[in-house]
């Protein structure tokens, strides 16, 4: 046994925090599991190989071997499951050819240095992980996997917004550009053989970038629509196309960005795609052009942004959109424990978000929790939840309102009023 598997076997017996059961849910019930930014964990730096104590690609294989072994094929109850991007770490080109014959150019920047650096081990370490990764779940369940900032081929500071390294100025890391996405699709395109030929993949754009799912549960149709980071307005007439294909359905949006921590639709200053574009659509500008107009879509998942957040909003019909923002990579107990002295590094601890709606009652719920693969645990299970994180995530905050960001309950009041021709016959 390796030693982190070890250590984390002997931490579940130590903590008495056992899985949740995988046994066949209910009829009305189900759950679906969100993935959030896996990106520290395929870093290329953060294996074994590379010098690291651990290889840091095994609490992201556990997680998707988490997924298929509690899918419902497996008897589980999850029944889909998306990624909100952010799936590896590094870009592999200095630009993309579109960028570059737009006479862009980059300069050097005293804050993300390496970072900006192409790297090829991007292509020969982290993109075959994911792809393994996801293998774990192909033939299990359908599943989204939208692309993050990260996972564009290739990334620079632009020199029309050089880091101005003052104080509380949004310019003063600089303004990121991000650019290509032909990584991303060589791994999650539309003609990979995770989606090729699958009836529950229903329409894609930009050969996958942006993609649409099908899955049936809890008495209901549903439909997922899985979005570039800040689409431009061709993407966003796709997806009204999609939703037309496909009326009445409930509907879930999978992005990359939407909330800040604060429950905000605002971008990072550093890493505004529409600052350096205006033709692409910043969180605000989707809201108001997209989701907001069209009654089906009542939740939208995100990442990105460190830490978590939910809001709910009433779109231009008074119904509910619930919007929920996960991400956990700047979490860092893990090597701690298992290499004792080595200094913490931000992986993401293993943590999931698990949501399970429940059609049984009159009035539908989504219970929100987080799960950790490698602590076997929910954090509400979690003695040493708020002392391991809220002192770096949100200090302020109480532990009951720390823990209450990552376990709370939705009240789908308006759901059956507005989705009764989604209802499928019981089998």
């Amino acid at each position: 046994m390796k030693p982190n598997h070890l250590f984390r076997a002997v931490a579940a017996s130590f903590l008495a925090m056992a899985a949740p059961s995988a046994a066949q849910a209910p009829d009305r019930g189900f759950t679906i599991a969100v993935i959030p930014d896996t990106q520290n964990y395929l870093d290329y730096s953060h294996q074994r190989e590379a010098g690291f104590p651990i290889d840091a690609r095994e609490i992201f294989l556990d997680q998707m071997e988490y997924i298929a072994r509690n899918a419902r094929s497996a008897g589980g109850d999850i029944v889909f499951a998306t990624s909100v991007g952010d799936v590896w770490q590094h870009g592999s080109r200095p630009m993309d050819a579109e960028h570059a014959t737009k006479g862009l150019k980059a300069i050097p920047n005293p804050v993300f240095g390496n970072y900006l650096k192409p790297e090829p081990r991007t292509l020969t370490v982290e993109m075959p992980t994911a792809r393994a990764g996801y293998g774990i779940l192909a033939g299990k369940l359908p599943f989204s996997v939208v692309p993050g900032n990260h996972d564009y081929d290739a990334v620079w500071s632009d020199s029309r917004w050089p880091a101005t390294m003052k104080g509380d100025d949004p310019m003063r890391y600089g303004m990121l550009h991000y650019g290509g996405l032909d990584n991303f699709r060589s791994v999650f395109g539309s003609g990979s053989s995770f989606f090729k030929d699958k009836p529950w993949y229903v329409a894609s754009c930009n050969g996958g970038a942006d993609s649409a799912q099908i899955f049936e549960a809890g008495g209901y149709r549903f439909l997922h629509i899985g979005l570039e980071m800040a689409p431009e307005d061709d993407v966003i007439q796709w997806a009204q196309g999609v939703l037309k294909a496909h009326p009445d359905l409930p509907t879930i949006i999978s992005i990359h960005d939407h909330l800040n921590i604060a429950g905000e639709r605002k971008p990072i200053p550093a890493v505004d795609f529409d600052a350096v574009h205006k033709e692409h659509n910043s969180p605000e500008e989707l809201w108001r052009k997209f989701i907001a107009r069209n009654d089906q879509i009542f939740m939208v998942l995100s990442g990105h942004q460190h830490g978590q957040a939910h809001a709910t909003d009433s779109n231009a019909f008074g119904h509910d959109v619930h919007q929920i923002l996960a991400d956990y990579q700047d979490r860092g107990q893990i090597l701690p424990m298992i290499a004792p002295g080595a200094p913490k590094a931000a992986l993401g601890d293993g943590w999931l978000r698990l949501m399970k709606f429940d059609f049984s009652g009159e009035v539908p719920t989504v219970s929100v929790s987080t799960y950790s693969t490698y602590f076997h645990s929910s954090s509400d299970r979690m003695t040493s939840y708020s002392a391991l994180y809220k002192e770096h995530e949100k200090l302020a905050a109480s532990d009951a309102a720390f823990g209450a960001e990552d376990r709370f309950t939705l009240t789908l009041s308006d759901f059956r009023e507005r989705f009764a021709k989604a209802a499928v016959a019981a089998r």
